[in-house]
This record gives structure tokens, C-alpha cells and sequence, in this order.
């Protein structure tokens, strides 16, 4: 997200294998036994080669896909539409979720605001929420929060110390970010969070710096120039992924440059960002770096859509991000439930149209979207073959998550 949302920034994923996750679930252990996934980096492409990401080198779909689509293929519509859907619920009422989940049997919760709980009573809320969704879909929940660091910290007190701003990150050496990210994302996996909306891979000039309202001026940036961000990004993706917790990189195609925040106001827009922008590199290499998913921000990039902020953007989502850049993953939605960006459009609408796009998970901060967001949903499905194959498509993509993350079981 750009910054705000119950909590200061954006909204704010792993690429080893997970053989077996226990989670928590109402007293009793839940296992998810998840499918091979290979070693970081694995299942993506280095734009215009190679294989994208759930495809084999030789182009067949690789194990995880084919488990995916049988999963996805025993689903109702209404739970394909429930896996499209990451809602946000109050950290410190984390189980007001519950009722929403089994009613929208719905397939994320994004834990909103701030924390200073322990992590022994984290860990038992989630596990609850798990045993929900256990029960609604038979899928285990994709639990995300935003732990950035600096100010964007969902998590803190005893158990979750202070994690740096990006800016400070980005002055550590390789070795230090890899292995404190590790550390970040060690508690986080720990009680149960599956991933996290982070790391920011927004390029903030040097001229614009606290001028740039939702990224500059929490010092969200790992730096001013493409380069070094992309280095710290990969860094950070192959780091929290091997700790178990997916990535998410956002806010593509980049917040770096606009002057107003997509969560507290309209016009915020981009008049430079091209196709072939430098700062689309640290998105390239978090993607070559395995990276699960990428976040899509609610600002106008002109040169890429004149007519429609990223989420809605066709042209952005699918011809930038899917065919250019070649990102086959789990493609998440800035909030679209609070952000006054989007206020224009109808509240069932923003989902609509955000998978119409060629997004996978439409995600709002507030609870209250679960309901109109899976009838709109429902409803242009139902009306529309080929809307009904994109909510195929992306339900599947959301499956091969919980595949690589060890919340779908595959093989019996």
C-alpha cells in the first residue's frame, strides 16, 4: 500500500520448499504438505527467456501448476472468487475475521494496524483463523502483514524488536541484510504469518526524496538510484523466502517519483515511468530472485495508460508486468478498499476490474469489502465466460502459493 491504512505505509514471499508446516488450528495441529518448489530463484525468468515462474525449463507446467489446477478444479466458483480476496482485520481483534472467512470463505487475511502483542498470543489468534479457513475452503489462509521496518512495522514490542528503515537497510552490507532479514522473517514464520507485503522496490530520486509523500517520506527506499535498490531487493526476497515467509514487491511499476499518496488523496501520477525505465530494474531482479508475488500501486503512469490508475490497468498488469517482464506469480492489489485514490469506482467494481486487469488478489484493510467484493465478483462471473476463466486463472495462481508456501496439500 502507499502509506496509511490503519497503520503508516503501504501494504506492504519464499523460494525453498516447505516439506511440511504445522499450523496452529483451535487446539489441534493443521499439516499442510506442500509440493517441491526447488531453490530461490526457481520457476521465474529473467525477462524474455527462460521459463516463467510454475513452468518447467522446457515449457510444460512443472508439478506445482498441475496440483494447483486439481485443487482449483474441486473449488466452487464462490471459492475460487474467496481466494481472490486478502481482507484486512484488526491486529488487536484479529478474530472478527473468523465469521467473514467461513461466510466469504475467503482465501487471505491481511493483519491491519499495529501490534505489541506477544508472539505466543499472535501465533494462537492465527492458528484459529487458520482452523476458519480450514473449514470454509478445505485451503489454508495466506496471512500477510506489513513489516517493513522504520515506520511501516505491523509488529513490535519483546517479541518483534524495531527492524530499520529501508534507508538504514540499505547501508548494511550484503551479508548483514541477508542474514537479519532472515532473523525478521524467522518470527514472523513463527507464528504463522505466510507473507510478507514487503520489500519496497520503489526508486526514489535523490531530487525528490521527502517530496515523494508515501515512499520518501517514511524513508521506505532502500536508495536513490536503480541499482543499489535492485541489489538490496534481490538481497532481501532470496533472504525472507528462505526463512520461509513469501515476498511481495511492491509498488510496481514504482511510487518513487509522485507527489501525492494513493491512500490519503487523488492525482497521484507519474509522468516519466516508461516500458524501459532504469527504475523498473530492482522489480526485474526481486522477480528474478523468486520473489512470490508483486503488488501493483493505484498511481497514473501516462506514458504507460493514460486512461486508468496501474491496478485497472490492463496495459500495466498484463503487457508490462506478465508478458514484458514475464512474472507469472501471484500478482496482489494496493488497498482498494480505504485508498482515496480509488474512491471514484464503485466499491465491488475495484475488485472487478482489478482482475479484469490480469490482477490475482484484490486486497482491502477493511473487513466490511468482504461481502460486496465476493457478489460483484460473483455476479460479473456468472455473467461472463471469460470473466469466469480469469477468476480460474487467478484462483489457480493463488493456489500455487499456498503450494510453495505449505498451505495446499498435493497428492492425497
Amino acid at each position: 500500500m502507499a502509506s496509511h491504512r490503519g497503520r503508516i505505509g503501504p501494504l506492504p514471499r519464499w523460494s525453498v520448499a516447505v516439506a511440511a508446516v504445522a499450523l496452529l488450528a483451535a487446539g489441534a495441529a493443521l499439516w499442510f504438505v506442500a509440493a517441491g518448489r526447488g531453490t530461490p530463484g526457481s520457476g521465474t525468468r529473467t525477462p524474455g527467456t527462460g521459463a516463467a515462474a510454475g513452468s518447467s525449463a522446457a515449457g510444460s507446467p512443472s508439478p506445482s501448476v498441475d496440483c494447483a489446477s486439481a485443487i482449483v478444479a474441486k473449488l466452487t466458483l464462490q471459492q475460487q472468487v474467496g481466494q481472490l480476496l486478502m481482507i484486512g482485520t484488526p491486529i488487536g481483534t484479529p478474530l472478527n475475521a473468523v465469521q467473514p472467512i467461513q461466510r466469504y470463505q475467503l482465501g487471505g487475511i491481511f493483519l491491519a494496524g499495529r501490534s505489541t502483542a506477544s508472539a505466543a498470543s499472535l501465533k494462537q489468534a492465527i492458528g484459529q483463523l487458520q482452523a476458519a479457513g480450514a473449514k470454509s475452503a478445505g485451503l489454508g489462509l495466506q496471512i500477510g502483514v506489513d513489516q517493513e521496518g522504520g515506520q511501516v512495522q505491523t509488529l513490535k514490542g519483546t517479541d518483534f524488536p524495531a527492524i530499520p528503515s529501508a534507508v538504514n537497510q540499505g547501508k548494511l552490507d550484503d551479508a548483514t541484510l541477508a542474514s537479519r532479514t532472515a532473523e525478521w522473517a524467522g518470527r514472523l514464520k513463527a507464528i504463522g504469518v505466510t507473507i510478507d507485503l514487503a520489500p519496497v522496490a520503489d526508486v526514489v530520486p535523490a531530487d525528490v526524496g521527502k517530496a515523494n509523500p508515501p515512499i520518501g517520506g517514511f524513508d521506505r527506499q532502500y536508495g536513490s538510484t536503480p541499482e543499489p535498490v535492485a541489489a538490496d531487493v534481490a538481497t532481501v526476497v532470496t533472504a525472507m523466502q528462505g526463512a520461509g515467509v513469501l515476498t511481495t514487491l511492491k509498488h510496481f511499476p514504482g511510487l518513487g517519483r509522485v507527489r501525492v499518496n494513493t491512500d490519503t488523496s487523488t492525482g497521484a501520477r507519474d509522468d516519466v515511468t516508461t516500458a524501459d525505465d532504469p527504475a523498473l530494474q530492482p522489480f526485474v531482479k526481486g522477480i528474478e530472485a523468486g520473489s512470490a508475488a508483486v503488488m501493483i500501486s493505484s498511481a497514473t503512469y501516462p506514458k504507460l495508460d493514460p486512461a486508468n490508475v496501474a491496478a485497472f490497468s490492463t496495459p500495466i498488469v498484463t503487457g508490462l508486468l506478465r508478458q514484458k517482464l514475464g512474472f507469472d506469480g501471484l500478482v496482489l492489489s494496493d488497498d482498494l478498499g480505504a485508498a482515496v485514490a480509488v474512491n471514484s469506482v464503485p466499491l465491488g467494481q475495484r475488485a472487478v476490474r482489478f482482475i479484469k486487469a490480469g490482477g490475482d488478489v484484490a486486497l482491502s484493510v477493511k473487513l466490511s469489502d468482504a461481502g460486496p467484493w465476493t457478489d460483484a465478483l460473483l455476479a460479473a462471473a456468472k455473467a461472463d465466460p471469460a470473466f469466469a476463466a480469469r477468476v480460474t486463472e487467478s484462483a489457480t495462481r493463488v493456489v500455487r502459493a499456498k503450494v510453495r508456501a505449505g498451505l495446499a496439500r498435493c497428492g492425497g
